[in-house]
């Protein structure tokens, strides 16, 4: 019985202290980064000798990563891009949610399919959320954080929707298969990817392409670099946040979601990016609620 007893409480130090180790390396995700990103197609598929691939893409650009809560499951990182002089674009999001059973899985078309796993599935695991520009859904996965030899990384495999570098040129697939590796390193960190570009039917049927890969490279500057970010983020943070709460109430709700594209020939960003840091809750709320499809 002792025995027993010492080994339960050995898993469980174990545990919590592999659980720091995760929160220390995502939290080392926040702060200025000069950004790398670098994408090519692979490998085609489908021998079709119209097929064009997309033209490799490598852009740069200069990123602060703000963690906006910190609890101890869940920590929330939202990037902000700053572009030209000290314009700032509200970019992605990324929430970091342990043991989490809930889960809006891409499907195709703007359709999130929701799923619930089994606790004993997610154990000791962090989902990793991915959200819009207007915080919107995106993709998500869970997976364990892995410590070992020096090095500490999360990898997963989820569908997506296409991103922005992707719809604006291209037609003719509807899901990205991300495998993502996210991995802290010496001088930042990266953001790995190897896609498969998949056409997917309305009964779920998929063929594949081509495949792609993605490599994003973050390196530490000086926070000072991004005051710019910081200032937007104070002087917008409020309004973001009940953006983030009208969301949350959407989610809870546990069911698929489909979006409309655009309302009043606008996409929902655009909606949002128009409006001032002050603007009342009760707005932002019903302009998300114009995309929510019945």
């Amino acid at each position: 019985m002792i025995a027993s007893i010492m080994l339960v409480s050995s898993v469980l130090v174990g545990q919590e202290s592999n659980k720091k180790e995760d929160i220390k390396v995502i939290k080392a995700m926040c702060g200025c980064y000069e950004v790398k990103f670098n994408f090519t197609e692979t490998f085609q598929t489908e021998k079709d000798s119209t097929y064009k691939p997309s033209p490799t893409k490598i852009d740069y650009g200069l990123e602060w990563v703000e963690l906006v809560e910190d609890k101890s499951n869940k920590l929330v990182l939202q990037h902000l891009l700053i572009v030209g002089d000290d314009a700032i674009v509200k970019h992605w999001r990324q929430d970091w949610l342990y043991e989490n059973t809930d889960f809006y899985q891409f499907f195709k078309d703007k359709t999130w399919k929701f799923e619930k796993l089994n606790p004993k599935e997610v154990k000791g695991q962090w989902t990793q959320k991915v959200y819009q520009v207007d915080d919107s859904p995106r993709y998500e996965g869970t997976a364990s954080w892995i410590h070992a030899d020096g090095k500490h990384y999360w990898m997963n495999t989820t569908d997506a929707p296409l991103p922005r570098r992707e719809h604006t040129i291209r037609k003719d697939y509807n899901v990205l298969e991300r495998r993502n590796i996210h991995e802290i390193t010496d001088y930042g960190w990266l953001h790995e990817q190897d896609n498969r570009k998949i056409v997917r039917n309305d009964d779920g049927k998929d063929v594949e392409l081509a495949q792609e890969k993605g490599l994003d490279l973050y390196v530490k500057v000086e926070d000072s670099k991004c005051v710019a970010a910081q200032k937007y983020w104070k002087e917008n943070k409020v309004m973001w946040k009940n953006v983030r709460d009208k969301w949350e109430t959407i989610f809870n709700k546990n069911k698929d979601l489909t979006l409309e594209k655009s309302v009043d020939k606008k996409p929902l960003f655009m909606h949002l990016f128009d409006l001032k840091g002050s603007t009342p809750k009760a707005e932002t709320d019903k302009i998300i609620d114009s995309f929510i499809k019945e």
